[in-house]
Parts: structure tokens; sequence; C-alpha cells
């Protein structure tokens, strides 16, 4: 008896063995792939198109092998909930709930904001973001000014994000559009040199939008050897992605 072929959407989840794995669509990839996301701890199969998705579930069930050996090491997301404490720039926070309040709970200090009465989880991570995303804002502010000045440079616009693949961005001034930077928020949980290092870094690139010689001599110009930093980043970057996952 003839069977219809299984039609799959993004998102779709299947299991292979014992391990779940997420079907998702990247107009980026140009090719079915398997990969192992330890920011949000899950397998992804990739497909090019939606039409291929059954193709990247294919695959996904010919690596099993591959991919239960790998998920072992995969840990869960840390969830933004009341109680937990982050470091902040390097001082512990606790993240506090009130009714109708959310807030973060330093040693000498309270951040707040309003949170909507009955707010689930996800709200409520969401609101806790909000607001170190405006911690971090003020945080990065003068070191950005400070690195600028030491580089001879403008202070350009600056914004913090949530990017997945990156820690930051700069655009250089243009003919037709000015200089600007953008941080990831999660650099607010990483040690304070780090997150600087991150800011120069974006901030070197305002004279050379390249990583040759003269970019490596600006950014040590402004934090000396950044190798220990990078290495921070390549090792405890899946975990700091795990948060608000």
């Amino acid at each position: 008896m003839f069977q219809r072929a299984i039609r799959h959407a993004d998102g779709d989840v299947i299991q292979v063995g014992d391990v779940a794995v997420r079907l998702t669509v990247s107009r980026r990839a140009r090719q079915i792939s398997v990969r192992v996301d330890r920011a949000r701890g899950e397998v992804v199969a990739v497909a090019p198109s939606a039409r291929r998705l059954g193709e990247a579930a294919a695959f996904a069930r010919e690596r099993g092998l591959w991919i239960a050996a790998h998920a072992a090491e995969l840990t869960p997301p840390t969830r933004l909930a009341p109680g937990l404490t982050i470091t902040l720039f390097g001082e512990p926070c606790r993240l506090g709930r009130a009714p109708g309040r959310v807030s973060l709970e330093a040693a000498g200090w309270e951040r707040g904001a309003r949170l909507a009465y009955g707010a689930d989880g996800a709200a409520y991570a969401e609101a806790v973001v909000r607001l170190v995303k405006r911690e971090a804002k003020t945080w990065f502010s003068p070191r950005l000014a400070g690195h600028c000045a030491a580089l001879g440079v403008p202070v350009p616009k600056f914004g913090v994000g949530d990017a997945r693949t990156r820690w930051g961005s700069c655009t250089p001034a243009g003919p037709r559009h000015a200089a600007s930077i953008r941080l990831s928020w999660r650099l607010a949980l990483a040690p304070p040199e780090v997150a600087d290092y991150v800011a120069a870094h974006e901030c070197a690139h305002l004279l050379e939008a390249n990583h040759g010689p003269k970019f490596w001599r600006h950014v040590r110009q402004l934090v000396g050897d950044e190798r220990a930093h990078r290495r921070w980043l390549r090792e405890q970057g899946a975990w700091l992605h795990g948060f608000g996952a």
C-alpha cells in the first residue's frame, strides 16, 4: 500500500533514538546539516528551505550515533526565574518578584520595573532582560566613550541587543550613515574585563573594519593582551547564551 511521505514544518521536533531534534529552516544554509546548539541545549537539523525539511529529518536519523554522543554533552538553558542569582558585571544580583513588579537586587542597590499581574514565566524573563539591558547600557556607555577618546574617534550611536551569533557589531561611519556599535546584553553576565574587551574590540573596528595587525594593535592599546578574554568567551560563550532561552 502506498504511504504518503510525512510533511514537516519549520520548528517540528522529531525523535532520533532518545534525543529530540528540532527541524529548522535557515535561508543562509546551502545544504542539509545537523548541529548542536549548546546555547539552547538542543540538537538542530537544518534545511535551506521548508520543502527540504524531510531530507533534514532523514539525515538526522542517519546521524543517530553522532547525535547521541554529542547530546550527552548538552546542559539545559538557565531560566531567568524569581530567586535566581546572577552575576551582573561581577556583582551578585538576585532576581526578585512581587505583585506587579520585577526586580534586580544587589547588596547596595535595587532596580525594578512594572510587571503585569499574572504574567507567566516567559513574560517575567523578558522583563528581567529589559532590566539587564538598561543596566548594560549604563555600564558600557562611559567605557565606550573612554575607548573612543583613546583612539581619537567620535563616540558612535550605541545599543544593546540580543544577537545569537556574535557578542558585538560595529558599523563604521559612511557617506550616508553614522557609525554605530551594538553589544549583546549577555555580556553583563560575563566578568567585567571580558565585557570591556568586547567594547574595546568594537571601538577598534571604527578605525579598522578587519582583524588585521593594525586592528589588534588598537585593541591592545585599549585593554592590553586580549587572549585570555577571547579564550573565556570561547569556553563560556554557550553558557552565557543559555540565559533567558
